[in-house]
């Protein structure tokens, strides 16, 4: 017993001179409890550092720095003898408002008296000017530069993002760098690469007198830390591509991928409807941001990227997948043919044949619903009496193009989509084992067609294409090519990924998508400048008009570009999302938009009569609808108007015209 007292002493005594030891340390070695036991004599300054810039792959700067100036506000600076009116006619604030601002501040959570809070922010620089030479009369206030983005593009603002102050939540995720009033990455780029950009902050400890005024260095700086300047992005994205493609997508709903299938550098990531960045800064940024995100007429969401966050059913686009697992799964071959002579036939439910009874490399050429519904239907019944079986054995080939998973990249939002497990339809069928019975009831079948159950973002049907023009491998899709001019480091973007498919299945695939354009659903879109594989897609949706879906790999001899874009209630693949495809790979490939007509089909469409009419349905559905008064109707499509006319001239007189309707009706406000 005496022993084990013993050994529970000496460990106690170790202990203990560990614990003397580091303390005597930290107070004989260190400066870092002198500088808290100081803290009313020794405050700590910030130098915010710049934020890294951020370049396309060409060398073009999108998103750079400019200077913004704020107004800091210090409680136990102000003097008993403060002149609160004569304060007030500088800052060009009425006493009520300054009042109001001060409380607020004081009602901070991170408030203390002796640390500066925000005052007033977004000053320009005439009116720092102005203010410069006064101010020093108010010791409690005082004059703080803080580094502002500018943006030297128009479009593409949800894949840059935007910085805006730190929340709460963030504060507690990262207390030791960000403190109250810091800014910080809260979408796209932005988000995705805030460590990087950010830089680090310097570091001044000042030595202050009873009255807090500054006296010099503490320790003649020696503490002090240097500022580090954030380091410089440069992205993959080829910004000429993406202000075209942005274009195409004025006054529609979808988004247009582009990617480099050798390495899964993403060429362009459009988005429609687009924001404008520069809506991010500036004295109207709070409001703009607000308006941005609760902006749901016509179901537009600006600021949902649709290019990675919506999921969408494939259409026949997602016939080539159908094609590859049924070839890998052994339940058919290129040269299989199903009865489709009379087209598919099951309890009442018809779908069309599309070309008759005829192998798989004229069933992709013609689009047939029929073929790639009994494809889906054999890898279903691979196991007979087990659906559940093959579809799992499906999902998990699917799964390996990098669809119905997280793509694990480097974008800050992103979603899986879905592809349906066996399980799936066990729970829609009742719990039943033996579910193929009632396949027309849950839908399953169309999955081969890609209606069904299945759905895929944009950016997974470009992976997915590039996978297959790759004979079953693929990059992980990113935004960042290099950071401070040396190349990506994450390892993420430099594995190869393997499809469960083998190599050999993917030549009549391939076979299949360049008779698309040679002589199938896609013949209009040729090109005499470079060959091209291609897969239309119309998918059928509930509101309205079908989606228009394209997918296109160039040149078919060794593609450079794979390029997937979705037109969402703009019908015909080939109509709509093809020509948007075809005219982002001419210029790609050829340096030059040889077939103009392509470009400006687009750019004068508008689909927003359609998106109108299912806003209109569905608040009907939801009791509400009211009526609009003419003048209503007539500014509604004078805004439209506005958002393609480029003249001036004939902007203003638009602009001019709704402000007269909107004054005589009491309408919203005026137009800006």
């Amino acid at each position: 017993m005496k022993s084990q007292y013993l050994k529970i002493t000496v460990i106690l005594g170790i202990i203990a001179l560990i614990f003397i030891a580091r303390l005597s340390y930290l107070q004989l070695f260190t400066d870092r409890y002198a500088l808290n036991a100081a803290n009313t004599s020794i405050k700590t300054e910030y130098i915010i550092p710049q934020r890294g810039v951020i370049f396309d792959r060409n060398g073009k700067i999108m998103v750079g720095n400019q200077p913004s100036y704020e107004i800091s506000f210090t409680q136990a600076l102000m003097k008993p003898d403060f002149d609160t009116l004569d304060f007030c006619n500088l800052m060009k604030i009425n006493k009520p408002n300054f009042i109001k601002i001060i409380n607020s501040i004081k009602n901070e959570r991170y408030y203390s008296k002796l640390t500066p809070m925000t005052f007033m922010k977004n000053l320009s620089r005439e009116e720092i000017a102005r203010i410069q030479e006064i101010i020093f009369k108010y010791p409690a206030f005082n004059i703080v530069s803080r580094p502002q983005r500018q943006y030297e593009v128009s479009t593409s603002g949800n894949l840059l993002g935007y910085t805006n102050e730190v929340n709460e939540r963030e504060l507690k995720k990262d207390s030791a760098y960000y403190l109250p009033g810091d800014f910080i990455g809260k979408t796209g780029i932005e988000k995705s690469y805030e460590n990087d950009l950010r830089g680090t902050k310097g570091v001044q400890y000042i030595q202050k007198d009873i009255r807090l005024r500054s006296i010099g260095s503490y320790k003649n700086g020696t503490l002090d830390k240097d500022v580090v300047t954030g380091k410089d992005i440069t992205l993959t994205i080829d910004y000429d591509l993406q202000k075209m493609a942005e274009e195409m997508m004025v006054n529609k709903q979808g988004a247009i991928v582009a990617l480099d299938p050798k390495t899964g550098e993403i060429l362009v990531m459009a988005t429609g409807p687009d924001i404008d960045p520069n809506l991010f800064i500036g004295p109207e940024k709070t409001k703009n941001l607000y308006r941005l995100q609760m902006d749901t007429v016509y179901n537009s969401r600006p600021t949902f990227d649709r290019s990675v966050q919506a999921a969408y059913p494939p259409g026949s686009t997602f016939k080539l997948l159908t094609a590859a697992a049924g070839m890998q799964m052994g339940v058919m071959d290129e040269n299989t043919i199903f009865p489709c002579g009379g087209g598919f036939n099951y309890r009442g439910l018809r779908v069309k044949g599309h070309g008759g009874a005829v192998p798989l490399i004229p069933s992709i050429q013609v689009s047939s619903n029929c073929y790639f519904t009994y494809a889906f239907i054999a890898i279903m019944n691979k196991y007979p009496g087990d659906p559940t079986k093959g579809v799992d054995e499906w999902k998990k080939i699917m799964s390996s193009f990098g669809v119905g998973e997280f793509l694990n990249n480097d974008l800050a939002v992103g979603s899986k989509g879905r592809i349906p497990s066996g399980e799936f339809y066990e729970k829609r069928s009742g719990g039943k084992k033996d579910w193929s019975s009632a396949y027309t009831m849950n839908g399953s079948i169309f999955n081969g067609m890609g209606q069904g159950d299945v759905l895929l973002t944009p950016m997974q049907m470009a992976n997915a294409t590039a996978a297959i023009v790759n004979k079953g491998w693929y990059y992980t899709p990113h935004i960042v090519k290099s950071i401070d001019g040396k190349p990506n480091p994450d390892p993420r973007f430099k594995v190869k990924h393997k499809t469960l498919v083998d190599p050999k299945y993917f030549v009549p695939i391939m076979k299949g998508m360049e008779a698309v354009v040679l002589a199938g659903t896609a013949r209009s879109l040729k090109s005499n400048d470079f060959t091209m594989l291609a897969k239309t897609g119309t998918a059928q949706v509930p509101q309205g008009k079908d989606n228009s879906i394209f997918v296109l790999a160039a040149p078919a001899e060794n593609p450079k570009i794979v390029i997937a874009a979705v037109m969402e209630h703009a019908g015909f693949g080939a109509t709509w999302a093809g020509p948007a495809a075809t005219a982002i790979a001419e210029k790609y490939l050829t340096g030059d938009l040889k077939r103009e007509q392509l470009y400006k089909k687009l750019v004068n469409a508008s689909f927003m009569p359609e998106y109108k009419r299912q806003w209109v349905v569905e608040l009907k559905r939801k009791g509400l609808y009211k009526e609009p008064n003419k003048d209503s109707a007539i500014i509604q499509n004078l805004k439209d108007s506005l958002k393609v006319v480029k003249n001036e001239a004939i902007k203003t007189k638009l602009i001019y015209k709704m402000d007269s309707l909107r004054s005589k009706s009491k309408i919203n406000t005026p137009t800006k």
